[in-house]
């Protein structure tokens, strides 16, 4: 879904940078950009924001929860 918007997911460092900006997903959750060998094997990674902390998180690449999306990155080349 991400690269038909001609985006990317975060990666787990570009969420932690990100949250460094503001407080998101603080009631939610978001997909992020899951390494090669994780995926291999049917994993995906997600992290929120809880207690003032985030938390990445793994499951399967199958499983939905509909409070979870995705964050991603759009580069502008000029």
């Amino acid at each position: 879904m991400a690269a038909s918007m001609g985006i990317e997911p975060l990666t787990e460092e570009q969420y932690r940078e990100l949250q460094k900006l503001d407080e998101f997903d603080t009631k939610t959750q978001s997909w992020l950009k899951t390494p090669a060998d994780i995926r291999r094997l049917g994993g995906a990674i997600f992290a929120d924001r809880r207690f003032g902390h985030v938390f990445v998180y793994h499951n399967t690449a199958p499983c939905f929860y509909s409070g979870r999306a995705f964050r991603g990155l759009l580069q502008i080349e000029l």
